[in-house]
């Protein structure tokens, strides 16, 4: 199985790119919504961390919101509760698409957090700044404050394009990210013949 992981900035289009590929996809913002919904040992956790924040289950992401932005070692606090708890997801995840030739790890922090493998092949959303501002601010719950805070924890871009085998131009359009796709998955397919 070939394990692809996205990178790219907040708001550069990973899902969207991840979404199509074509292949099953772990995504790590769904799966930790789903966690703070469904999830009550998580919220126990987080409710004995940050007991001034959280304060009602299902775990409102306003909470988790006002938590962060109010204190930077609260967002580290959440991410090493949350984090373990996404592990599991993807291991249960890889385990159930054992079969698949190819999974994409839509995963923010993956390398930050260590969650990629040596082996994985990584995918850098490349996209204009400006299309970047306007998707953010048309986002329903946008805070600057926040997504600046979450930039702060995350490695530089050019680290991350670096550690890149793959750049794809992210201009939002379906036709010229599905060709950079197949290009990609054209070069997978003959590193895996050779």
């Amino acid at each position: 199985m070939i394990r692809v992981g996205i990178l790219g900035d907040i708001g550069s289009g990973k899902s969207f790119i991840a979404s199509n590929f074509g292949y099953p996809v772990f995504d790590a913002d769904f799966e930790v919504s789903k966690l703070y919904k469904k999830n009550r040992k998580i919220f126990v956790k987080l409710q004995k961390i940050l007991p001034k924040y959280i304060s009602k289950f299902p775990i409102d992401k306003k909470e988790i919101t006002s938590a962060i932005l109010i204190n930077d070692n609260n967002l580290k606090k959440i991410i090493s509760i949350v984090h373990l708890e996404i592990r599991k997801k993807m291991k249960t995840f890889l385990k159930k698409n054992k079969n698949q030739k190819i999974v994409i790890l839509d995963i923010p922090l993956l390398l930050e957090n260590k969650i990629n493998s040596d082996n994985d092949i990584l995918v850098f959303v490349n996209a204009k700044k400006t299309d970047i501002n306007k998707r953010l601010k048309k986002r329903k719950n946008f805070n600057l404050k926040l997504i600046n805070k979450f930039r702060k924890i995350q490695y530089p871009l050019i680290y991350k394009k670096r550690k890149s085998q793959f750049i794809i131009k992210n201009n939002f359009t379906k036709k010229s990210v599905k060709k950079d796709i197949k290009n990609i998955l054209k070069g997978l397919i003959w590193k895996r013949l050779f």
